[in-house]
C-alpha cells in the first residue's frame, strides 16, 4: 500500500497561496485524483548553498510527497555551469569542479526534507547525466527544432534584454530546462514540474516541448516570489542571501530573521514555510493582529522554520541564547559557537585584555561617556554576564570570560553588546 492520496492537496496549496500560476488546475486536480503522480522541481547549484527562495520549493515538494505523490529532485550539474540568471547582464559561468562541489552541497541540503524510502520514495537526479554526452547536432535536431524563434523572442526575459544585448547562452537556457522535463517525462513518467513564478516561461516551455516532441500531457505550477510588505524581495539580509547553510548564515541569525518579519506578512509566511494546520495559523494571525507586542506569530514562525532547517535541538539552543542574553538564563550554560553567533549578530566588538568596566561600556556604545557609564553603574543599570555591576573600578579577568574570550555587557533590560577579548 502506498501513502494515501490527499484529495484536498490543491485546495491546501491554494489556501497557502502557493499557486501563483498554473497550466490547467482542473486537469491537474483530475490527475491528482487518479493516483500518485510523479513530479519534479529543479535546483541549479549556482552557489555553495540554497536560500530562502529554494526553501519554498523544497517544502512544496514535501507537501506533495506527504499527500501521496512522488518527487524527483533535480540538481542541475549541467545548467549550474551556466550560472544564476540576473535581472540585467549575463550569467556568471562556473567551472565544472566548482559546480560538482556545489551539487553535493545542494543535494545534502535537499535530502533531509524528502523521504527516499517507501512506495512514493523521492529520487535525486542530475541533468549533467543526460546533457554531458549530448552533441550539439543532436541537441539542435531533437530539441531546438521544437522552439519557434518568434515565441522565444516574445518572452519577457528576452524582450527586456534585446536592446542591451543577450548571448545565445542566455537565450537558449529555456531549451535546456525544457529538455530536463522531457527526459524525466520519458525516463520516469514525470508529468508535473513546479518552480518559482520567475521561472514560469521555462515551466510552460517544458510542457509545450513534451506535447510537441511526444504528444504527451504535462502540467506546471509556479509558486509566488516572496516579498516584504513594501514589495521588495525577501531572502536578503545585510549579510547577503538568507542561506540555509549554517556556515554561511548562523542558525541564530537565521532564527532572528524570521523573528523580525513584519506583522503584515505573518499569515503569508506561516502558510508557506510551516506545516502548521489551518486553525493554528489563523489563531496566530488573530493573536498577531490583536496583540502584536506579544509577537506570537513571529515566535512560532521562527521556531518552526529554524527547526525544519537546522533541527529541533539547535532551535532550543538558539531560544536559550536569546533568553540568556536578556537576563533570562545562564550564559555559561550556552555552547560557545551559539553564544558567539548570537553576539556577533547583535554587533559584537573586539577589545584587548585589561579594560575596565567603564571603558568597556563606552567602547561598546552602550553609553556615550565615562560619566554616563559611572552614572549607569551607580543607578544599578549595568550588567556583566547578567550580574549587576556595583563597582565602577571593576576590571574583568579571565574568570569572567565565557568560552575563553567573551563578555556580555548589558545596560538595562534591552540593550546589550558582546565583547570579544583577545
Amino acid at each position: 500500500m502506498g501513502v494515501p492520496i490527499d484529495p484536498h492537496l490543491l485546495d491546501d496549496l491554494e489556501w497557502r497561496g502557493l499557486i501563483a500560476h498554473s497550466t490547467d488546475l482542473d486537469a491537474l486536480r483530475e490527475a491528482f485524483s487518479e493516483g500518485s503522480i510523479k513530479f519534479y522541481v529543479g535546483f541549479d547549484p549556482t552557489a555553495p548553498s540554497l536560500h530562502m527562495g529554494h526553501l519554498v520549493q523544497i517544502l512544496t515538494a514535501r507537501r506533495l510527497q506527504n499527500a501521496g505523490h512522488t518527487p524527483y529532485a533535480l540538481v542541475g550539474g549541467a545548467t549550474g555551469m551556466i550560472g544564476d540568471p540576473k535581472e540585467a547582464g549575463e550569467r556568471t559561468l562556473n567551472t565544472l569542479d566548482t559546480v560538482k562541489d556545489w551539487v553535493e552541497r545542494v543535494r545534502g541540503q535537499i535530502e533531509p526534507f524528502l523521504s527516499f524510502e517507501g512506495p512514493n520514495a523521492a529520487t535525486m537526479v542530475n541533468n549533467y547525466d543526460w546533457t554531458a554526452s549530448l552533441s550539439t547536432i543532436d541537441f539542435l535536431r531533437d530539441i531546438g527544432k521544437h522552439f519557434p524563434v518568434n515565441r522565444m523572442l516574445a518572452r519577457d526575459v528576452v524582450k527586456s534584454r534585446l536592446e542591451a544585448g543577450i548571448s545565445y547562452t542566455e537565450f537558449s537556457y529555456v531549451l535546456l530546462q525544457s529538455m530536463d522535463f522531457l527526459n524525466l517525462h520519458r525516463d520516469y513518467g514525470v508529468t508535473l514540474q513546479f518552480g518559482g513564478s520567475d521561472q514560469w516561461g521555462n515551466l510552460t516551455a517544458g510542457v509545450e516541448l513534451i506535447r510537441r516532441a511526444d504528444g504527451g500531457k504535462a502540467h506546471a505550477i509556479a509558486t509566488p516570489l516572496m516579498t516584504r510588505a513594501d514589495g521588495t524581495k525577501y531572502g536578503k539580509t545585510e549579510g547577503g542571501a538568507l542561506w540555509l547553510d549554517p556556515e554561511l548564515m548562523s542558525p541564530y541569525a537565521f532564527y532572528q530573521f524570521w523573528l523580525n518579519v513584519e506583522d503584515e506578512k505573518i499569515g503569508e509566511l506561516l502558510r508557506v514555510f510551516t506545516f502548521l494546520a489551518r486553525e493554528e495559523i489563523e489563531a496566530l494571525e488573530a493573536q498577531t493582529a490583536e496583540k502584536p507586542f506579544l509577537r506570537a506569530g513571529q515566535k512560532a514562525l521562527a521556531e518552526h522554520v529554524t527547526a525544519l532547517v537546522h533541527g529541533a535541538e539547535e532551535t532550543e539552543r538558539i531560544k536559550a541564547a536569546s533568553a540568556a542574553l536578556f537576563g533570562g538564563g545562564d550564559l555559561s550554560a550556552l555552547s560557545t559557537p551559539t553564544l558567539a553567533a548570537a553576539l556577533r549578530e547583535a554587533g559584537a566588538i573586539t577589545v584587548a585584555p585589561g579594560l575596565g568596566i567603564v571603558d568597556l561600556l563606552v567602547e561598546s556604545g552602550l553609553v556615550k561617556s565615562k560619566g554616563d557609564a559611572r552614572r549607569t553603574i551607580s543607578e544599578g543599570g549595568a550588567y556583566l554576564n547578567n550580574v549587576r555591576v556595583e563597582d565602577p573600578d571593576l576590571v574583568p579577568g579571565e574568570a569572567d570570560l565565557i568560552g575563553g574570550s567573551w563578555l556580555v555587557l548589558r545596560r538595562g533590560k534591552k540593550s546589550f553588546t558582546g565583547i570579544e577579548v583577545k
